[in-house]
């Protein structure tokens, strides 16, 4: 067999068999390793390279080797699951950098991280002081952790004592000009009121690169053009300030009406559409 075709179906085989103990061994090995993973993945790698081009030895020899470091992660992290000691040797544990807006210059040491590199740290979770961190962790993996005190965290409806109804994910309707019937039939709707959205907005389908339904059954719209600007859908908040106007009138009703039984009828129909949009204020605001 010819040299150069020697190496090429070793090279095949390799990386086959490699790609085969990456899924034995996990989604964990791409997304997020360890230092003993790195430090297999690093061995099966050159262990492959030697498959390929070592045409002296046992190819059987390479690839019973490279089962072994494979099995390694897996044994290792069966172990982690029974463990937590052997958890805190392979992973390590995590380190407080920053206690109450104060850095733990001992911690900075043990870990090796100057203070230019913690800072950058800081500001890619947008903190840009010290002071206003209330605690800072470097985890197992080496990224930092970060809370904010709690008069510099971002405001939500939760502090503002407003409640939120949950959002479901938006489906994309259109791809590249494509409807896309599946996801257009998870929320409800068909290709017709799809086409009426698109005459509403005065856009032809092709134009569309990507389209998408939110929650509220509102069609949101990019364009390949991107000079084109499509106008945010409007129909929730037309909605709800045509509540709102309904109840300002019949509270305004109610006031000059001259009838007493009318009065009190105007008054009873403001108040229960009050509560309506009390009711759909958290659905329509968001």
């Amino acid at each position: 067999m010819p040299e150069w075709l020697n190496i090429t179906i070793r090279s095949v085989a390799a990386v086959l068999y490699l790609f085969l103990l990456t899924r034995v061994i996990g989604k964990r090995q791409l997304s997020q390793i360890t230092f003993f993973e790195y430090i297999v993945g690093i061995t099966i790698g050159s262990i492959a390279g030697f498959i390929a081009t070592d045409m002296d030895g046992p190819v059987l020899h390479g690839f019973l080797a490279l089962t072994i470091f494979a099995l390694f992660p897996v044994l290792i992290g069966w172990l982690q699951l029974k463990s937590k000691t052997i958890r805190n040797v392979v992973d390590g544990n995590a380190t407080v950098l920053i206690k109450d807006g104060k850095i733990l210059e001992d911690n900075l040491k043990k870990e090796r991280i100057t203070t230019e590199e913690l800072m950058e740290q800081l500001r890619m979770k947008n903190a840009f002081k010290v002071a206003d961190v209330e605690f800072a962790v470097m985890e197992p993996n080496g990224s930092v952790s970060v809370l904010l005190k709690s008069e510099n965290q971002p405001l939500t409806p939760k502090h503002l004592g407003l409640s939120v109804a949950p959002v479901k994910e938006p489906q994309a309707v259109i791809m590249d000009g494509v409807i896309m019937d599946e996801p257009l039939a998870t929320i409800g709707f068909n290709r017709k009121w799809l086409k009426t959205e698109l005459e509403k907005q005065g856009v032809a389908l092709e134009n569309v690169f990507l389209g998408q339904v939110d929650d509220n059954g509102q069609l949101f719209l990019d364009l390949y053009d991107d000079k084109i600007q499509v106008p945010a859908p409007q129909t929730v908040k037309l909605t709800y300030a045509t509540l709102k106007k309904c109840q300002a009138d019949l509270e305004l009703y109610a006031l000059s009406a001259q009838n007493e039984e009318t009065k009190n009828m105007y008054e009873l129909e403001a108040s229960r559409l009050k509560k309506v949009v009390e009711n759909v204020t958290p659905l329509m605001t968001r």
